[in-house]
């Protein structure tokens, strides 16, 4: 039975093949037939648009008024002297009406017979309302301004497979508005962000996306070779070491945001190349910066959504409340282990044990086992913008620790529908201590067969001197997510990383 589905899906791709091959042949006939009579559309260099579909918006202050409009013809509807098309531009799409009187009798044969589905169309005309109530301009010039050689998918049905959406997302764009505004939404975030935090004296710094080591961090890296220096370098996995290096050079506020590289697994989640804000500042430990990231949050909802309440595949967010817990307290809630009464190693490896939590090799502390813990029973619970903060040690290489308790640190990380949406840190401003944790973590590293290395001109800012600073990295494409609704991260990327399609 499975054969045959998949020999009748085999023939049905061969035979969709065909058929787009055949539409392929007849377009370009067409195109050529159009070359020959001196009306090539590749050779017009420009149209001067003076209005789009937005027009319809604001009927009264355009009715009667002509304009000249562009855009993917979308739709035909072909009626003996007088047609009717809708257009598509960047703001939706605009009826307009043709007729051979008012365009001229070789014009109008030439948009019978010539013109398909997904050529690019100039219409110059007089926006009128018709009597079913829908806003068009009445064509009084129509040009062709570029011919589509490959057909749209079939209108009702639309571009239904995901791996061609992403793939294809020019595509995936013609045919959904929807998919378009989810891109227009992510601009506003982008702009809203930079608004926020350039009205706040941030500096928005560029550093190297290319680096000469692989740095001891967990994350994996992707790896390149510099021919000229004869010389492996690796893709940034995130850019804190560099704009940390600023706040000791004396900026005192700085951000960037940018791509950051991670050589690891693929999800709705997780996509190899991603974008995020990292933002420093000195003199504030990581109380202040919850409080700014609640502000952050709270200005970019309001100018990208126009609300502090977000619907996110049925769930009701609120940004205008959020909780605060330990780690250690978020555990106990959710697990009902509680780790301020586990003293020693063996006591949490013990409680793992018997809660079945499962432990990497080599990663056995009590820290560990709390981060376990959370990862085990907490991270899905935390729905609601949720800040968890005071971090195990182990875990938080970078991370201040909390005077009055040196296993922990003064970091938080922040979660909403299960997912972590940033992580933020007291900075580790003590360079020996720094330098102790970088060994460390590089030596477990090159335990796992990586070949780390502690960043030595990192740590020379470091010696120099840097003032006590807050940090807070925060992942854009999931704040995009949850502020457009998306269930996945490809949603949110144009193009998302694919694997190449195999050539049969």
């Amino acid at each position: 039975m499975q054969e045959n589905k998949q020999d009748l899906s085999q023939e049905s791709n061969a035979q969709d093949e065909r058929e787009l091959h055949e539409q392929a042949r007849i377009r370009l006939e067409k195109l050529q037939k159009l070359q020959a009579e001196g009306n090539d559309p590749f050779r017009i260099t420009s149209f001067p648009v003076t209005a789009n579909s937005s027009i319809k918006e604001d009927f009264s202050a355009w009715d009667g008024k002509t304009v000249s409009v562009a855009g993917r013809l979308m739709s035909r509807r072909i009626m003996g002297k007088a047609s009717f098309s809708h257009i598509s531009d960047k703001a939706g799409q605009l009826q307009i009406y043709v007729t051979r009187q008012d365009v001229g009798e070789d014009v109008y044969a030439a948009y019978k017979k010539d013109f398909d589905i997904g050529d690019i169309v100039g219409v110059e005309g007089v926006v009128f309302r018709t009597q079913t109530g829908e806003v068009t301009v009445h064509a009084t010039r129509l040009v062709m301004l570029s011919k589509a050689l490959l057909p749209l998918p079939e209108k009702y049905n639309g571009l239904k497979d995901a791996d061609t959406k992403y793939r294809l997302r020019h595509l995936d764009l013609i045919m959904s508005q929807d998919v378009r505004n989810t891109f227009y939404t992510r601009a506003k975030i982008i702009g809203a962000i930079r608004t926020f935090l350039d009205s706040r004296g941030f500096l928005e710094a560029d550093t190297p996306i290319l680096l000469p080591i692989e740095i001891g961090a967990d994350a994996r890296p992707f790896k390149t070779h510099h021919n000229a220096l004869d010389l492996d370098m690796y893709l940034r996995i995130e850019t804190e070491l560099y704009l940390k290096r600023l706040i000791v050079g004396g900026f005192e506020k700085v951000y960037e945001m940018g791509r950051i590289f991670r050589n690891e697994g693929m999800d709705a989640k997780h996509n190899p190349e991603f974008t995020t804000v990292e933002i420093y500042q000195a003199y504030v430990d990581y109380h202040a910066v919850m409080d700014f990231v609640e502000e952050l949050y709270r200005y970019v909802a309001s100018e990208a959504c126009g609300t502090l309440s977000i619907e996110y595949q049925g769930t009701m967010l609120d940004f205008g409340h959020w909780e605060k817990l330990t780690m250690t307290e978020a555990v106990r809630k959710y697990s009902g282990v509680d780790f301020a009464e586990i003293e020693t190693d063996e006591e949490a490896r013990a409680a793992a044990k018997e809660k079945s939590v499962e432990l990497e090799k080599d990663k056995d502390t009590k820290g560990h086992v709390l981060a376990a813990f959370f990862d085990a029973f907490v991270e899905d619970k935390l729905i609601q913008p949720t800040f968890i903060y005071d971090y195990p040690v182990e875990i938080s290489p970078l991370a201040k620790r909390k005077p009055e308790d040196p296993t922990m640190t003064e970091r938080f990380e922040y979660f909403m529908m299960g997912m972590e949406m940033g992580n933020a840190f007291s900075e580790l401003n003590d360079p020996v201590d720094q330098r102790r944790r970088m060994e460390e973590q590089a030596r477990r590293k090159r335990a796992q067969g990586a070949n780390a290395e502690v960043d030595e001109d990192f740590l020379d800012a470091l010696e120099r001197g840097m003032p006590p600073t807050g940090g807070l990295g925060l992942g854009v494409d999931r704040l995009v997510m949850l502020l457009t609704d998306s269930a996945t991260i490809r949603d949110v990327l144009l193009f998302p990383t694919m694997k190449p399609r195999k050539n049969n």
